[in-house]
């Protein structure tokens, strides 16, 4: 077994590991079943990379983030370690083979989508590996406490069974007390095993600024901070519109979101991560897998609807350890547009059956049919062409997926991959009858080597570019190819894929387990009421992040809005002495929120009781645990 110290050395160039880092390689090299917990920005990666080049065999990786899989592909490749991603959207054939490669060729990482991590051929291959490492990224997937909740994560555990003495390692940035718990008994660990980083970021200011004129202070913010930064809005409109703003007011910004075409994404990620643009305008699709060290502010123009997504979107800023503002701006239509959203997000029986019933009719799949397909899925023209809602769709597509019924994966440029089907001869047989594809055939030949033995990428723009010829034309030539069987050609995507994880059933045979259905719409509200509190409670924003994943912050963390008096105001000894008390009484009468201790105070006087629970809060009279106000004091 090589040393951890040298991988590291050799493939990365680094002479140490980050805190932590060294402790979850031991456990996995040991044997043991671990959960990471590390923060965005924490070196998850290494954890289970570094491990598996350390043996003999092969690491398999399970990923829902297809963006993430292929950058970290990507990235090992560059490094000259073999790796290679199965995902949705790729042909059989292209598995099938990659698959092969896994098995008797020199591969090191296998990166698979839980979906295709449980279907029968991907099964039928990994029996066959020599697996010595199953890591599991965004492992709280797996529960259904959590707020990603994805059911293919579920029969990972099932997958266990045919590599028995193969260790398995979780990784998450974010999960809960409950989600840890969950996560370990779901996965099958043999014993609990949890190596956890602190969740604690102390060059991290959060900052809650009540704005109603959310455009002019984000200006203010960008002008006063220097350095990168991100901004984060709902929608692709919004990205453009606030973008725009920024350059309007002579800020260098950009716009990103998933609908943009596969090169103007590339190429603007490329331009903020090397400072051409100093600030990127963008939907929550813009990030995974980003190491950018030196971002100095994130800025959220609304709430996310829960603090595991704010924490790992404010999260990217600040990773080099210098000074750095975590921004939310919020006001009352904040509050609002949640409290709706989580109305929406849990569609009536009679809506979902309407929708999966028209995937049905969309797709052509017929009854007891369609198990494991994957299809290109545009949610714009499927809406109009049923007449559909958009948004309401969207939700209903999210419960059918969280029933298991399908998946919806992210937009992700898939490149076109060609591979020729015939023998040298017969394929010399075909050129000599068929002469006008004798030039397209003789240049697939001489620019892309060992198109006879594996599938290649091919870039129809600069092909037909070099054979002086029309782009169309050129795809027309190579359908035709396809059509005649010389060659495998499978065009470009750049289109989110529906999967259908179970066979076509009736609507009417729909079935959705409505006591997890309730159970989720509970767990969902809860998250949005704790992402309210954080903006709305005068309490160290550190200290409500902290326990919220089930951290103890005994001190102020001195950098938030909150602990530099961004608020404060001046109280008589009798005022305080009045509010103190009557805080005292209602807390132990029993366990409440902020929120709702608010309620019990007048309007005018919400301010000031705020700031008295504020001080009793950092005295340590009055703590926070679980969301709720608890009175330690005498």
């Amino acid at each position: 077994m090589i040393p951890p110290l040298e991988i590291l050395q050799k493939y990365w160039g680094y002479d140490a590991f980050r805190p932590l880092q060294e402790d979850i390689i031991h456990a996995v090299l040991e044997g043991r079943d671990t959960l990471a917990l590390m923060p965005t920005g924490g070196g998850k990666s290494l954890c289970f990379q570094v491990p598996a080049l350390c043996q003999e065999g092969i690491c398999v990786v399970v990923s829902p983030l297809i963006a993430l899989m292929k950058d970290q592909v990507e990235q090992l490749l560059a490094r000259h370690i073999p790796a290679v991603a199965i995902y949705s959207g790729m042909s059989y054939r292209t598995i099938d083979q990659t698959l092969d490669n896994c098995v008797y060729g020199n591969i090191k990482f296998l990166y698979l989508s839980p979906e295709r991590l449980t279907t029968d051929i991907a099964q039928a291959r990994l029996a066959k590996m020599n697996v010595n490492l199953l890591a599991v990224d965004e492992a709280h997937c797996i529960s259904q406490w959590g707020y990603d909740f994805r059911p293919p994560y579920l029969q990972i555990a099932d997958i266990r069974t045919l590599i028995p003495k193969v260790p398995l390692l979780a990784l998450t940035a974010t999960a809960t007390p409950e989600v840890v718990t969950d996560i370990q008994e779901k996965l099958g660990f043999k014993t609990n095993n949890v190596l956890q980083k602190s969740f604690r970021r102390d060059n991290l200011a959060y900052v809650v600024l009540q704005e109603e004129q959310k455009e002019r202070k984000l200006l203010e913010i960008v002008q006063k901070v220097a350095g990168s930064g991100v901004v984060y809005v709902r929608s692709r409109k919004k990205t453009k519109d606030i973008a725009h703003l920024l350059q309007k007011n002579k800020v260098s910004a950009d716009y990103y979101h998933a609908g943009l075409p596969q090169e103007e994404r590339a190429q603007k990620q490329d331009d903020w991560k090397n400072g051409k643009t100093r600030i990127i305008v963008s939907t929550n699709a813009f990030g995974m897998g980003i190491d950018k060290a030196d971002v100095r502010s994130v800025v959220h123009m609304e709430l996310p609807d829960s603090l595991e997504a704010y924490f790992q979107e404010a999260g990217r800023a600040g990773r080099d350890g210098k000074k750095a503002y975590a921004v939310l701006l919020y006001n009352d239509n904040d509050r609002r547009n949640l409290e709706h959203q989580s109305a929406q997000a849990f569609p009536g029986m009679d809506e979902i059956k309407r929708v999966y019933r028209a995937l049905g009719s969309y797709f052509q799949l017929a009854i007891g049919a369609g198990m494991g397909e994957s299809f290109d899925f545009d949610i714009g023209a499927f809406t109009q062409n049923f007449q559909l809602d958009v948004v309401r769709t969207f939700n209903c597509l999210k419960v059918l997926e969280q029933a298991g019924w399908i998946v919806l994966t992210e937009a992700v440029y898939i490149p076109s991959t060609l591979k020729i089907l015939v023998s040298k001869d017969a394929l010399y047989d075909y050129q000599l009858k068929h002469p006008k594809m004798d030039l397209l055939l003789k240049a697939i030949l001489r620019t892309y080597q060992g198109a006879f033995n594996h599938y290649i990428q091919l870039r129809e723009a600069q092909l037909a570019h070099f054979l002086k010829t029309p782009v169309d034309r050129l795809i027309k030539s190579l359908q035709k190819l396809h059509q005649d069987q010389i060659i495998d050609y499978q065009p470009s995507k750049d289109q989110p894929q529906i999967v259908f994880t179970k066979e076509r059933v009736d609507a009417d045979n729909l079935a959705i387990d409505q006591q997890l259905y309730a159970f989720r719409k509970k767990r969902h509200q809860e998250r949005i009421q704790r992402a309210i509190q954080y903006a709305e409670s005068p309490v160290c924003r550190n200290r409500q992040l902290l326990d919220y994943f089930g951290e103890k912050l005994e001190e102020k963390c001195g950098i938030c809005d909150v602990c530099t008096g961004r608020t404060k105001i001046d109280l008589s000894a009798e005022r305080f002495e009045a509010y103190q008390r009557k805080i005292r009484q209602l807390i132990l009468q029993e366990g409440l929120s902020t929120e709702q201790l608010m309620e019990a105070f007048a309007g005018r006087k919400q301010e000031e009781a705020l700031r008295v629970l504020e001080y009793l809060l950092d005295e340590g009279q009055v703590e926070l645990e679980a969301g709720k106000l608890v009175w330690k004091g005498s």
